[in-house]
């Protein structure tokens, strides 16, 4: 079974301290990503480029996975408010090793400029090119249906289960209900990037696994992605693989009992673990 992390970051400076509760740390190298990947046991990962605090990620990034092409695929991005960018999503998917777009949309501005619309020309236009776009979509959920509803041939993946941010715990999951009802959607898959990180529990994190249940029943293993966002985690590499393993145990047989965690797809789905092919078939 071949594992491919959804989410990490790389970085090779920082013109601001790195967002929330990433490693307060200059720099993370493509090569440091790789030891911690090996250490554990992982095959591929999907890098996220951290552009609000490295504006020069992007490149990194793309850098990383033409150095590592067996390793690295990008979600990449461009700044949203430059008129110039609107030039760019055209043959966006044309640059060795990139996969889709990523937007995080966590500041003020952000969500102003969507909730004023001054975001809704990305939507029509990824879905004309056929780049899935990823964002911390639980944050404005009800917003998200509109886009989803509104452009149905645009893959759209939420970040970070769809979990409050700022939440732990039970508290994390307050949009839960409503999370789930959007797996109706053919075109909305959930990214299971950074779980540890909403618990207060040490690892095996037993008070998510409930939640992340649920929300792998609903998305099933074609939309629920597997993936670490490893620079942000209260724990190393290890135990989050571990976590998997602990799913795949029971992949084959009954359904695990409450606690049991989620289980992971089969090798060779887009779902929890893949293979690169699934990762960039879900991209396709």
């Amino acid at each position: 079974m071949k594992i491919i992390d959804a989410q990490v970051h790389i970085w090779s400076q920082t013109v601001t301290p790195p967002s929330g509760l990433h490693r307060k740390v200059a720099k993370f190298t493509a090569e440091e990503c790789l030891k911690e990947m090996d250490e554990a046991g992982v095959d591929a990962a999907l890098i996220h480029p951290p552009y609000s605090w490295d504006p020069t990620s992007n490149q990194l990034a793309l850098d990383a996975a033409k150095k590592y092409p067996d390793r690295f695929a990008v979600m990449g991005q461009f700044p949203l408010d430059d008129p110039e960018s609107r030039k760019r999503i055209h043959g966006w998917r044309n640059q060795p090793g990139m996969m889709g777009l990523r937007w995080a949309l966590l500041y003020p501005d952000q969500q102003k400029a969507l909730h004023e619309g001054k975001l809704d020309w990305v939507w029509p236009a990824a879905e004309k090119e056929g780049i899935p776009v990823a964002t911390m979509a639980g944050l404005f959920l009800p917003t998200f249906r509109k886009i989803a509803e509104a452009h149905p041939r645009l893959k759209l993946i939420i970040d970070h289960c769809g979990l409050l941010r700022l939440e732990k715990d039970a508290a994390a999951f307050g949009n839960l209900d409503e999370l789930c009802a959007l797996a109706k959607l053919p075109n909305v898959a959930v990214k299971a990037t950074g779980a540890p990180g909403y618990s207060t529990q040490p690892y095996p994190f037993k008070n998510l696994h409930d939640g992340l249940q649920r929300i792998f029943d609903a998305y099933g293993p074609d939309r629920f992605f597997w993936g670490t966002d490893i620079t942000r985690m209260p724990c190393t590499l290890p135990p989050v693989r571990d976590l998997l393993h602990r799913g795949a145990a029971v992949a084959e047989g009954p359904r695990p009992r409450a606690g049991h965690g989620p289980r992971p797809a089969r090798s060779g789905s887009a779902g929890t673990t893949s293979s690169t092919e699934s990762c960039r078939e879900r991209a396709a």
